[in-house]
């Protein structure tokens, strides 16, 4: 369904604007006319990480007047196989700021606002309302479900980004002319039953291909060109080269959006079981190595996948992914007669396994909080994180 034009056309284009943006000029359908609603828009992007990237530095190629960064997090050196905007120098510095001094250096006629905060309800129609687009490149349901209903509160458009693995997606969500987020997913989905790209992976290069659709959904909307996604879910599959498009329609019988709520708890980053598993049976990194120190007989059940394991591992520890775990088959390798201590990656998948051994019978059995990255920062720093 075509779309008009988002956003009204500046007063003009100056010499050197004609110059930077001629290979746009000459585009029939985008001409001096959509050039000057570029640059009059104003574009918040959620997240300068995998996605938020390609999508700043690609917007601010093409001339987006205002660029809005919604970014708390410190750039790391993992980072760095796939957050574009980022480089070597930039370890350790806020990514608000790195993304900022690289638009700078791609278009300094472009004005960057920093939001260098984690939204919440609190917050987000404040930080979105002078905003005419919003961009979704964040990695977990909560802020997802919180950008969407923001966006139906506020009546605005956003363009969505979704990367793991080899697999991306993306869409267009405006719930006043069409569907939004939550006719896709209605409901998040289980606890644990999801990885996150820190969990799971994800190729580098994927997320420019996602990153750059999403530019160019927003110049679509900004221009009023073209058949944008609304109304459509792309999914791409990297290695199979392969796109197909699946129509996504609005459901009738959902329940309006009326207020923000406390996403935490509707996603459940962690179920109730872990949760009330861990709240009595965590120890820290120091406390395990304590333990090793003192002698003490016990079992380190390391649940991560076995491509993590060969990554970095805690001395002595045994491998039983956590899925063996839940599904009950590796109950019978576990012994009776000695304590279990259970760790993963950062605690997350830990706890849910922990739960699943309680409810079996281990009920003295822990999980190490933080998990190996913890046991690599605070014990042994010698050990590579990821």
């Amino acid at each position: 369904m075509p779309l008009p034009p988002l956003v009204e056309p500046a007063a003009e284009l100056t010499k050197e604007e004609v110059a930077r943006y001629s290979r746009h000029l000459i585009i029939p359908d985008v001409g001096v006319d959509g050039q000057k609603r570029l640059k009059n828009a104003k574009v918040l992007v959620v997240g300068a990480g995998g996605l938020g990237s390609p999508a700043l530095l690609y917007l601010a190629a093409a001339g987006v007047g205002t660029l809005g960064v919604v970014e708390f997090d410190v750039v790391d050196e993992s980072n760095l196989q796939r957050q574009v905007i980022h480089g070597q120098s930039d370890i350790g510095r806020p990514k608000a700021e790195s993304a900022r001094d690289s638009i700078a250096q791609i278009n300094p006629f472009v004005k960057v606002n920093l939001h260098q905060l984690r939204l919440d309800s609190d917050n987000v129609l404040d930080v979105f309302r002078d905003y005419d687009l919003i961009l979704d490149g964040t990695d977990n349901f909560a802020t997802r479900y919180l950008v969407n209903d923001a966006c139906v509160l506020l009546n605005k458009p956003y363009v969505w980004g979704s990367i793991f693995r080899f697999e991306g997606q993306a869409s267009v969500f405006w719930a006043e002319h069409g569907p939004q987020y939550r006719d896709l997913y209605p409901e998040p989905p289980p606890p644990g039953m999801v990885p996150s790209c820190a969990e799971g992976g994800v190729l580098g290069v994927l997320c420019a291909s996602i990153g750059s659709i999403m530019v160019t959904e927003a110049i679509k909307l900004i221009t009023g060109i073209g058949e944008t996604l609304l109304g459509r879910l792309m999914v791409y599959d990297a290695l199979d080269m392969t796109y197909r498009t699946i129509r996504i329609r609005k459901d009738p019988n959902a329940t309006p959006v009326t207020e923000l709520i406390d996403y935490e708890a509707f996603c459940g980053v962690v179920s109730d079981a872990a949760q009330e598993a861990a709240a009595n049976h965590t120890i820290t990194p120091l406390e395990l190595k304590q333990r090793f120190d003192r002698g003490d007989d016990f079992l380190l059940v390391d649940v991560r996948e076995p491509h993590e394991y060969e990554i970095v591992r805690i001395p002595n520890s045994v491998l039983i992914p956590k899925d063996r775990i839940l599904n009950g088959e590796a109950l019978a390798e576990l012994p009776q007669d000695r304590p279990i201590v259970l760790h993963c990656k950062s605690g997350q998948r830990s706890a849910e396994a922990l739960a699943a051994l309680h409810r079996a019978g281990f009920a003295d059995a822990v999980h190490v909080g933080g998990g190996v990255l913890g046991w690599a920062r605070q014990i042994d720093p010698s050990l590579p994180t990821y």
